[in-house]
């Protein structure tokens, strides 16, 4: 069934302050007010005010905030994704797909605590799962597997993702207090009461670093155990 697009939303009539609205450009400014301000920013009032147009105008293209929310992380998705195409080997595919996540969720790291966890529902979102299971299917996989699997790749890389950005949006005084933590607060522990960590204790500052990537190859070395012989490469 067609949906049938509101006249007023056809029409795009500017706001008073010469502006014409889209879901485009309402998804950016609330895309900029949640990196200015926080989640909080996002509200209708707020928007209305930085749009220059009167507040019930937005629901003239979102439900309201839940579903502009649905937008933002679909809109996020998009713009990782932007240029992708997968090439032969559909590991190296795989991976490439979850260093896009994650460099779209760091551009955005306020936002992305909104959005890791939503099923958007929308064309990035969709377009994304198809090729992602679709490069599983290519490698062998029975359909119930390739679902399965890549529902277990994909909620890792989200998650993994998703705790850097919150880390990237914590204060700069924060971020560096947790950092010190690993060069100072543990590198004087009793040894005889931490013996792992005194073991390990010149290795701790590197804890501090991001295991993103790491964790990334350890799930496809398991993928790729698993896969089917001799389909490393879907050409």
């Amino acid at each position: 069934m067609t949906t049938r697009v509101p006249q007023e939303r056809k029409r795009r009539r500017p706001t008073r302050s010469g502006v014409v609205l889209s879901e485009q450009l309402i998804v950016e400014t609330a895309l900029r007010l949640i990196g200015e301000h926080g989640p909080e920013a996002l509200s209708v009032r707020r928007l209305g005010a930085a749009l220059g147009c009167d507040p019930t105008a937005l629901y003239r293209y979102f439900h309201g905030t839940d579903d502009l929310v649905l937008a933002i992380a679909d809109r996020i998705i998009g713009d990782a994704m932007a240029g992708f195409v997968p090439g032969d080997d559909w590991v190296a595919a795989l991976r490439e797909i979850a260093l896009r996540v994650r460099a779209g969720y760091l551009a955005h790291p306020r936002a992305a605590a909104m959005a890791a966890h939503r099923v958007t529902r929308r064309h990035n979102e969709i377009r994304a799962v198809d090729t992602g299971i679709g490069l599983l299917l290519t490698a062998g996989f029975a359909p119930a597997d390739a679902a399965r699997l890549y529902l277990a790749f994909i909620d890792t890389v989200l998650s993994h993702a998703a705790t850097e950005a919150a880390f990237r949006a914590l204060p700069r005084h924060q971020r560096e207090a947790d950092h010190r933590a690993w060069r100072d607060v543990y590198q004087d522990l009793d040894p005889e009461t931490y013996p792992s960590l005194t073991a390990v204790r010149p290795e701790l500052p590197g804890m501090a670093d991001s295991s993103f990537e790491q964790a990334v190859d350890l799930l496809l070395e398991a993928l790729t155990a698993r896969a089917p012989a001799g389909r490393h490469s879907h050409r």
